[in-house]
Parts: structure tokens; sequence; C-alpha cells
């Protein structure tokens, strides 16, 4: 990392790495991504075939199934799937960093021993249940409860916009929930639900305008009762906790949207070289040249962004600040590049067979989940002392 940032050469492993993942995502990914997108379908082989590769336990060790690598590992796979695919990058990202991390950064000996295998493998996803209609980064939203009857939690409420919550091999969801008041304020606690505990529900999916071959439901919780060892972390603390999670998932979004950014400028710069008008390849126009100039600029500078922010954070430097710059650049880089890539491809940017119009559906949600552009400037205002 540090090498990388000093000199811009990657080290080998991770080089290698994103290299064998830019192969798999061009070969793999997509030749299938329009497809999935149009049908609505959750990509089963491809997930399978990131699962055989290792890339649902890059950043877990190796006594929980995982590959021993790190969170920067992650992020140059989401970078290279999320130039053909942002549907499947954010299936990884959302199973590694709200799936399986809190339980590796919070969860006991058990819970790890139990779980972390399974998601380490991509054999199994898990979801985070946070959002509800009328919380999200409000947690004092939250009105889903948690209530203790002997030696069981009673779970009672609605979640809304969960990844990876419905699919064939979903097998657990970790729920915030209201478990009683701590100074006048609601105490929110996080408690692990698998999938096949009665009352628990995943809704129809929904119909959204990009991430179609993600699997996003809302759930329902009716008397889902689980045992009270299945409380992640300490009781109080569910919140605060997942904010860790947040922080270190807005690296991993950053990245995914650099992808994104860079996918538009490579698809562009193809088209504009074989595309021809008036006689010439429009590559050769230069307001076609400075747009794809502008877009490349774009795409650089949030991946310095990101990279920065991922090498602050395996420091064990604070990185609250530059993760939340990381994801507001990249994603606002994202969308501006879907939009100037549409562009440039004419009538053909409007067809949804064509990556960069997938692109300018998908892209707007990064500058929404997993924290809006909003909180993200909210944030770094904070770290600024304002």
């Amino acid at each position: 990392m540090t090498d990388f940032l000093s000199t811009g050469t990657l080290p080998d492993d991770y080089r290698d790495l994103a290299l064998t993942v830019r192969d798999f995502a061009q070969k793999v990914v997509a030749p299938v991504s329009a497809k999935h997108d149009e049908d609505h379908s959750f990509p089963y082989q491809v997930v399978a075939g990131m699962a055989e590769m290792g890339l649902f336990g890059l950043p877990f060790p190796e006594e929980y199934g995982g590959m021993g690598g790190d969170y920067f590992a992650l992020c140059l796979a989401l970078e290279e799937l999320g130039k053909v695919d942002q549907s499947v990058a954010i299936t990884l990202e959302a199973g590694v960093s709200l799936g399986a991390m809190p339980i590796f950064r919070f969860g006991n000996d058990k819970q790890k021993r139990e779980w972390l295998p399974q998601l380490t493998s991509g054999r199994a996803l898990a979801g985070f249940g946070l959002t509800e209609p009328g919380a999200g980064s409000d947690a004092g939203g939250t009105r889903t409860t948690a209530v203790l009857d002997g030696d069981d939690w009673i779970i009672n409420g609605n979640k809304q916009f969960i990844t990876n919550s419905g699919t064939d091999i979903t097998r657990l969801v970790t729920v915030t929930a209201v478990t009683g008041q701590s100074g006048g304020k609601k105490e929110i606690s996080t408690i692990l639900v698998p999938t096949d505990t009665p009352g628990f529900t995943a809704e129809p999916a929904y119909n959204k305008v990009g991430w179609n071959a993600s699997d996003t439901h809302p759930l329902t919780f009716v008397d889902v009762r689980v045992p009270q060892e299945n409380l992640l972390g300490e009781r109080g603390r569910g919140y605060a906790n997942f904010l860790r999670i947040l922080d270190e998932g807005r690296i991993a979004i950053a990245a995914l949207a650099v992808g994104a950014a860079q996918g538009c400028v490579d698809e562009s710069v193809r088209y504009a070289k074989e595309r021809e008008a008036f006689g010439q390849p429009i590559a050769r126009n230069q307001a076609i040249a400075y747009k794809i100039a502008r877009m490349e600029a774009r795409a650089h500078a949030a991946r310095t962004a990101y990279y920065d922010a991922a090498a602050l954070m395996l420091s064990g430097k604070p990185f609250k600040k530059q993760a939340s710059i990381a994801k507001l650049v990249g994603s606002e880089a994202a969308m501006d590049n879907a939009r100037d890539a549409t562009q440039i491809f004419g009538g053909y940017g409007f067809m949804n067979e064509y990556a960069v119009a997938r692109h300018y559906r998908d892209s707007k949600i990064l500058e929404v989940g997993e924290g809006t552009t909003e909180v993200q400037l909210m944030l770094i205002g904070r770290e600024l002392g304002l």
C-alpha cells in the first residue's frame, strides 16, 4: 500500500489479484450482465465462480476459511468487477462488508466458527438489516424491537432495502433492534437471525431503477424467536458498532464506484475510436476527446482517494474523514462519468444492452446507499470541527 502511494506501482500480490479478477470480469461476468439485468435475475453461476476464486474470503484469516488477505485486496476486486457489472460487485461488497464483517469484528468465538466459514466460502450469504421506513442514518427512528422472553429474543418489526437478504443461499440476517432504553435514548443492539427462523419473511424483491441483478428485499419480523446468545457484540452497542462497519464499507463502495467510473472511460475510448461521423472517428473531435479526458481525471482522483483511505485503515490510523471523502468523490465520479459516457454513445447509450446505459442507471444509488452524499458532507464537516 505505502509503496504504491509513493511510487505508483502496486505490489505484485495486489497486481496479480487485480489482473485475475479483471480476466474473470471480462470473460465470465460481462457476457451475461445484460441478460441478468433484463431478467432481474440473481447471477448464481457468477457468484459461484467468485466463491471458487475465494473472493468472499479475501480479508479474513485462514482459520475462518478466508484467504488471509486484507481490505485493500477486496477493494481491488470490487473495482475490477464494478467496471463491467455493478450488481455483481455490490453482491460481493455486501456479502463481505455487511454480511460477514460484523461477525468477524464483533462476534464471539462460537458465532465466528459457526458462521464465518459458510460466509467466507461464498456457499452462503448474509444481509444486514439496518434501514427501516423511518430509520437509517437516523438511528433514533428505529422501531424494530427485540424483547427478552426467558432465554430468547422476540423480534418484531420491518426492514427495507436489505441486500442479499432473499437469495437461495441467504442463511442469515443481522438485525438492529431496540432492546431497551438507556439515558432517555433507545438502546440499540444487533442480533443474528437465521433466515429459516419462523416469523422471518423476505418480502417480494423490489423493482429497482438499477442494480437489477442484485438481490434486495424488504423484511418482516413477526414474533421471531432466537436464542439470547444470538446477540452480536455488547448489548446497546449495535448502532455504534455498525458505524464502524459503515466507515469500512464506504471505502469498498468507493472502490466499486471507481470501477464504474473507469468502466465508462474504457467503453467511451473504445467507442470513440470505432464510431465515425463526418468522415472520421469521433475521437478526433476535440469536444469528445476533452470529455473523455475529464472522465479519466475523475476516475484517477477517486481512485487515489480510496487508496489513501484504505492505507490509513490498514495502518490502524483514523480514517473516517478519508472514507467519507472517498465515497463522496467516487460516487460522484461514477455518476458524472456515466452521464458523459451516455452522451458520447448517443442513441446507443440509451439502449440497455450497452454497459454505459446500465452504468447510467446503476450509478445513482452509489450517491445514496451506505450513507448519502449529504451524510458524507456532514461527516467531513464534523471531522473538520464544523
